[in-house]
């Protein structure tokens, strides 16, 4: 029997059958033979073949083949993975400016492993009544930054429902991840779209300014005009693993477009002569910020090192 994983809370997976039965699965024993170096070899969104038992429960015995997902290392030291969300049609990254601080290391690392994996992504920056004049000069620094990448950017508010519509009509018939920190509003967002449903919402720790986990699992949630959003636990660092370091570059869509014109094929863009990635920098045609990400990812590789602040 075929199905959609809707649902995962670590052990059990809900599995949203063809003709529409929910089926508490786990999965079978024969997955840990296979070189899936995964935390969760399952993922929300992902179609699966079942195989019901008398209990009224299913073993998942087959995965089909992914279009696309989101992956990042897992937050235990390990070089295991962790896949967030598979068969996306989009993924929108939600930001604060502050409360919490969203670094841009922490969204270029997104947003290079969604161009990896071929995941449109849309940057919402959330919490906009709450900004002062230097979180607003901030907010259009970083806007007009990834919009002049490629990146579509809108302003949000959850709390009062200003540009509640325009994501509504981003959101309509698509599956789309949402994802970003703990603390940016997720939830309250999830709240304001599907009315009823009445998600978890968490203070941010005004010494910290970091949020608190209030989701704890990840959920494929319908909306009411069609389409899906998947909702996941709050990510305080972003890994990147799956990524050699001459392809690193490539999911730099402006490094990627400049570096065809450097002295070698095979630049790192870190310190060779004739670079043309560097030289972009100095001149300010690449932004200095996305070129320190993709340095730091390029460390990451070196290193192997998982560092939480990212």
């Amino acid at each position: 029997m075929r199905g959609l994983v809707v649902k995962n809370t670590g052990s059990w997976y809900t599995v949203r059958t063809d003709d529409g039965q929910l089926v508490e699965s786990k999965i079978k024993g024969n997955f840990r033979l296979r070189d899936i170096r995964s935390t969760n070899p399952v993922a929300v969104g992902d179609r699966v073949l079942i195989d019901l038992n008398k209990e009224g429960t299913a073993f998942i015995s087959e995965i089909e083949e992914r279009k696309n997902y989101i992956i990042r290392r897992a937050s235990n030291l390990s070089k295991q993975s962790h896949i967030i969300a598979a068969n996306l049609d989009q993924a929108m990254l939600i930001i604060t400016v502050n409360y919490p601080i969203t670094t841009t290391i922490f969204i270029d690392r997104f947003l290079a492993t969604a161009e990896a994996y071929q995941v449109p992504v849309k940057i919402i920056f959330n919490k906009t009544d709450r900004y002062n004049d230097k979180d607003k000069e901030r907010l259009n620094v970083l806007t007009k930054l990834y919009t002049s990448i490629g990146y579509p950017c809108s302003n949000l508010c959850a709390r009062t429902g200003e540009g509640l519509d325009a994501l509504r009509s981003e959101l309509k018939d698509r599956i789309t991840l949402l994802s970003g920190h703990s603390g940016v509003g997720k939830s309250t967002i999830i709240n304001q779209l599907v009315p009823g449903l009445d998600l978890k919402t968490g203070l941010i720790s005004e010494y910290h300014n970091k949020g608190m986990h209030t989701t704890t699992f990840s959920e494929m949630i319908e909306l009411p005009d069609g389409g899906y959003i998947i909702d996941t636990p709050g990510i305080k660092g972003f890994g990147t693993i799956e990524m050699e370091g001459a392809e690193i570059a490539h999911y730099f869509p402006e490094i990627f477009r400049v570096s065809s014109n450097c002295r070698f094929n095979n630049c790192t863009h870190c310190r060779e002569p004739g670079c043309a990635v560097q030289t972009a920098v100095q001149e300010g045609v690449i932004n200095e910020s996305r070129y320190k990400s993709y340095l730091n990812i390029l460390q990451d590789k070196a290193g192997g090192k998982y560092r939480e602040e990212y």
